[in-house]
């Protein structure tokens, strides 16, 4: 008798590149530490990263800068960027996003100025939301290291029969920590003295409230650590680009979506779990699978 369940068994799993948000206070050595990784590919919506210090920092890792003059600032733009960072041949290894606050909260201020007054239940919020799930499933293409970088707000909770601040949380979409492999809060100690704590993670060698030093004694340390951790090799790896469906794949497709009949919600399913947006973003195997598969419907259709 055929089955219908659809789990395989469990594989072993390598890391791949690193994935994560880092949000801390200003000054904290959030971007310092960011620009450690190697090669950046540095989307600077905040205007601040154009200073001497951390042109030369970019420099000296081989990076490349994108300001606002070059649409930081637009979020079409950027989810561009990371298709053309997924799709071609580059030297890059990590791209930072500088800050995805900055972003997403100017996204949604003038998504509020052009509804005026009939901005009411969070309506605002809802393009910035949607633009934040297309980069998420973008970014997941990308054989690349990705930091999200945010500030910091109040995070409060009930204690007792109260509701008061419990700590600090990133300013940014409050789901973002739920899609990425690790968040760290980065705090300053003191003069020379910098840390990471894990917020959030799903990595074993990251566990919760763990912490390490970013900066020791005015030392930097921060890389050292991290990629001891998660993985030197890992880290470093050449970016490699994705092969997307061909013109041929793509008229196919849609030659057998005029023939095969397809509810819109599997449709939507399939582009989704291909972390796609439309037909000519599946890479070449998946184009081939979704072909197979509505011929297959085709197929029993005629049958």
């Amino acid at each position: 008798m055929a089955t219908k369940l659809k789990a395989r068994d469990p594989k072993i799993v390598q890391p791949g590149h690193c994935k994560g948000l880092i949000f801390g206070p200003s000054g904290a050595g959030k971007t310092w530490f960011a620009l450690s990784f190697p090669r950046p590919y540095y989307i600077d919506t905040e205007g601040g990263a154009d200073l001497r210090h951390y042109q030369a920092r970019l420099q000296e890792a081989g990076g490349a800068y994108m300001g606002q003059e070059d649409g930081s600032l637009n979020f079409d733009t950027v989810l561009d960027q990371v298709r053309a960072l997924a799709t071609e041949k580059h030297p890059y290894q990590t791209l930072i996003l500088d800050s995805a606050t900055k972003l997403y909260q100017t996204t949604i201020a003038n998504e509020a100025d052009r509804l005026g007054s009939k901005d009411a239940f969070g309506a605002s919020k809802k393009p910035a939301i949607a633009y934040m799930r297309r980069l998420v499933a973008s970014i997941q293409r990308l054989h690349m290291n990705v930091w999200f970088i945010a500030h910091e707000v109040a995070e409060w909770g009930m204690v007792g029969e109260q509701r008061q601040e419990v700590g600090r949380a990133p300013d940014v979409w409050d789901k973002l920590v739920y899609e990425l492999d690790l968040t760290l809060q980065v705090k300053k100690l003191g003069k020379g003295q910098r840390e990471a704590v894990v917020y959030k993670s799903r990595l074993v060698g990251f566990p919760e409230f763990d912490r390490f030093y970013l900066q020791r004694n005015g030392e930097e340390c921060g890389y050292d650590e991290f990629s001891s951790r998660y993985g030197k090799d890992y880290i470093e790896a050449e970016s490699e680009p994705i092969e997307l469906a061909t013109a041929e794949q793509v008229a196919e497709i849609k030659r057998l979506l005029e023939v095969v009949r397809v509810p819109e919600t599997a449709i939507e399913k399939t582009l989704s779990a291909a972390r796609a947006e439309t037909w000519e973003d599946l890479t070449r195997e998946q184009a081939e699978k979704t072909i197979n598969w509505l011929l297959s419907k085709v197929q029993k259709e005629s049958a």
